[in-house]
């Protein structure tokens, strides 16, 4: 989807149906900033905000992912495209996700275990020593979790059974046995265990 199209768009509807920036920001409960975002092509609107946006517009969601308002015998088409870019877009989220979880986990365990083995081997006070492990304890137990949340939302995980594609609890990713970004999970479709791997598309429908 291009942003800088959409951000076009939005401004010139808004404009139309007579709405200053701050009088469509305060419609949606948000700040003027976020509309000038939008409208310079710096983001778009979250998911939760299209449905109100385009109904302040006058417009469909169609249209709006679309940069225009669309004529009939191009709606059908546009609407498939819209959908593949977004679908690839959030594949390219995904990735960009799954790689901050692996800068995350790499960071925090190398300053952990470079505390630890620095306490442990170096000559110093008791105190010191423990607060170095405390140091790089507190960290490594609030971003792990942090990290496998990560693991979690990002795609998918595939059923070895069943084939079926689906989104884990966090609990279920949390104390399942796993080797890499491999999962040993009941799944919630066929109810068996199996090994699960990661994957980022979803095409069970």
């Amino acid at each position: 989807m291009d942003q800088i199209r959409i951000g076009a768009f939005i401004a010139r509807r808004r404009k139309e149906q007579g709405l200053t920036q701050a009088q469509l920001a305060e419609g949606l409960g948000i700040t003027d900033r976020a509309v000038s975002k939008w409208e310079n092509g710096k983001s778009l609107p979250d998911a939760s905000l299209m449905l109100p946006l385009c109904d302040m517009l006058k417009i469909s969601v169609n249209d709006l992912l679309s940069g225009e308002v669309l004529e009939m015998n191009r709606y059908d088409e546009k609407m498939e495209q819209n959908l593949v870019d977004m679908v690839k877009q959030k594949e390219q989220s995904d990735k960009r996700l799954l790689t901050m979880e692996i800068v995350i986990g790499v960071l925090i365990s190398v300053v952990f275990f470079a505390l630890v083995m620095i306490a442990g081997l170096a000559e110093m006070e008791d105190w010191l020593r423990i607060t170095l492990i405390v140091t790089g304890f507190v960290p490594f137990a609030i971003m792990i979790p942090f990290a496998i949340r990560i693991e979690q939302t990002a795609g998918y995980y595939e059923c070895q059974h069943c084939h079926h594609k689906y989104v884990p609890t966090f609990a279920s990713v949390l104390f399942a046995m796993h080797v890499n970004r491999t999962r040993y999970m009941r799944c919630p479709k066929c109810h068996k265990k199996s090994w699960q791997k990661k994957v980022l598309h979803n095409d069970n429908d």
